[in-house]
């Protein structure tokens, strides 16, 4: 669970803060969230005056609410934008909302490892539930569902405030050709894979990839590393492959595949031609 606020703030005397003076001691300790109980300790008002007192620092942009009851402090830098970066205060907002599992994915995880041609329009988030996007300001948050997600290889990231989970940029790849839909079709995720090719290590590539239940995006992404020009990438996951029987997958699964010519080494239904931009 986040750490409470009393091990930050000093507890006076008496019980007299003010909840703006509360929110500056947070973050004068560097700590941008709190939870709304976490408040009684500090004031002795009405639950009604705190709701009050929190709705006019919203108001202010001086905090903002993505989640009942969960709050985060907007330092001034950002109060046009409407919260500071979601790296700040996603670890402890997936944590309230029940999903410590979650992990940051797709396009924004691939930014993160450096693959930046196109840079998303909003933080990506895999949790192994169904969870609303936020919005709030300029800032939104997408959430994607997995089932399996405790099997997809993450790793913590440092982050101003503390880190977070973040899908390696093996599983990366793997989640662009599972999620391609959402995130801008094939030549946006061709054009991203060129780019994260250079981070992908070819053991923890196959490591991955055996560690997924949807072989239809192996066979995919290898057939899309080998197109770029990456065989040494490609080759592990061919060889892992001929040792299954596999049925042939479309390469873009939401379009027909009756004219489509089939690639046999991967056995992949070729029904779009992919390229990268430069």
């Amino acid at each position: 669970m986040q750490r409470p606020i009393s091990r930050t703030i000093q507890k006076p005397g008496s019980r007299s803060l003010d909840i703006p003076s509360v929110v500056d001691d947070l973050q004068a300790h560097g700590q941008y969230t709190f939870r709304r109980h976490e408040l009684d300790r500090f004031v002795t008002r009405s639950d009604e005056a705190v709701q009050k007192a929190l709705r006019r620092l919203n108001q202010k942009r001086r905090i903002a609410s993505p989640r009942r009851g969960f709050y985060v402090i907007v330092p001034l830098e950002y109060r046009a934008v409407g919260l500071p970066p979601t790296s700040w205060f996603i670890d402890d907002l997936m944590k309230d909302i029940g999903e410590p599992s979650y992990y940051v994915g797709l396009l924004s995880a691939a930014a993160l490892h450096g693959a930046s041609h196109h840079k998303p329009q909003e933080f990506q988030v895999i949790a192994s539930r169904p969870i609303r996007s936020v919005t709030i300001g300029r800032t939104r948050i997408r959430f994607f569902t997995k089932r399996h997600l405790d099997t997809t290889p993450v790793q913590q990231m440092k982050t101003v405030t503390g880190s977070m989970r973040v899908s390696t940029p093996e599983a990366t790849a793997l989640d662009l050709l599972r999620y391609v839909g959402q995130v801008g079709y094939l030549g946006n995720v061709a054009t991203v894979l060129a780019e994260l090719a250079e981070s992908l290590d070819t053991t923890r590539l196959l490591a991955a990839a055996r560690s997924d239940v949807e072989v239809s995006c192996i066979q995919r992404l290898g057939y899309l590393l080998e197109h770029l020009g990456h065989p040494r990438l490609a080759g592990p996951l061919a060889r892992w492959l001929s040792t299954r029987a596999l049925r042939p997958t479309p390469l873009r699964p939401d379009r027909p595949v009756d004219t489509a010519r089939k690639n046999s080494r991967w056995s992949v239904l070729i029904n779009e031609d992919v390229e990268a931009e430069a």
